[in-house]
């Protein structure tokens, strides 16, 4: 039975503390010369629309894609630190993707608005990039809009690990934006309350289940057995 998990990582898997917002207008400001004069928004935006986004609102011309992805790592990269100062693992995840990782015939990575690079700092801040397979995940250079990133990531599945193009996927994430990218990629999504979004706010959208944080790692995992066997 095969399953393909992707996880959200920002609020989903760890709190950042506010390191994310220090990273965009980190890399703004290397690129632009002065920094922005508001934060950028993020809440599941993946980077390519969040700073073309900071650009736009700024009235400057949007710099070339790799400029901007190497601004984006320098700044991230300079930031584990104080991330491991900061930031923090969500309660129950370390245990929920230890689970994940060890079931037969699952594949778990994520799928997110950070460039692989900052994916990457981020997860390793609190050591859970061993718990992942980061090669066959989706990031947020790898298209502009979220929804497209589910199809990337299935290809990269099946090209990396063998499965089938038709294997179930199951989004995890805490933001509309996630609910939103399963569903238009006819995927299954678990909602988790664990960001600046209710229970209510993803009903609303859209998540069949939302669940208050990933602590419940039993229940978590009959969750996502139900959807493989979908």
């Amino acid at each position: 039975m095969h399953l393909i998990v992707l996880w959200d990582i920002d609020h989903t898997l760890i709190d950042n503390a506010g390191v994310s917002k220090e990273i965009y207008a980190a890399a703004f400001a290397a690129l632009a010369g002065a920094a922005p004069t508001g934060a950028a928004s993020t809440e599941g935006r993946t980077d390519r629309l969040i700073m073309r986004e900071m650009f736009r609102r700024h009235g400057l011309p949007e710099p070339g894609w790799s400029d901007v992805e190497s601004a984006l790592a320098e700044a991230g990269a300079q930031r584990l630190g104080e991330l491991r100062r900061r930031g923090t693992a969500l309660p129950g995840v370390r245990d929920a993707l230890k689970a994940v990782s060890e079931q037969d015939g699952w594949v778990s990575s994520v799928l997110t608005g950070n460039i692989a690079a900052n994916a990457r700092v981020k997860l390793a801040a609190f050591g859970l990039d061993p718990l992942l397979d980061l090669r066959v995940g989706a990031y947020g250079a790898d298209a502009v809009d979220r929804p497209d990133l589910v199809g990337i990531a299935r290809q990269r599945v099946h090209q990396l690990r063998g499965l089938p193009t038709d294997t179930p996927v199951v989004l995890v994430g805490d933001t509309p934006r996630d609910v939103e990218a399963a569903l238009v990629a006819a995927s299954g999504i678990i909602g988790v309350a664990t960001g600046i979004h209710s229970r209510d706010e993803l009903v609303s959208a859209g998540a069949p289940v939302v669940l208050p944080d990933l602590s419940d790692t039993a229940g978590l995992l009959r969750l996502l057995t139900s959807f493989a066997g979908r």
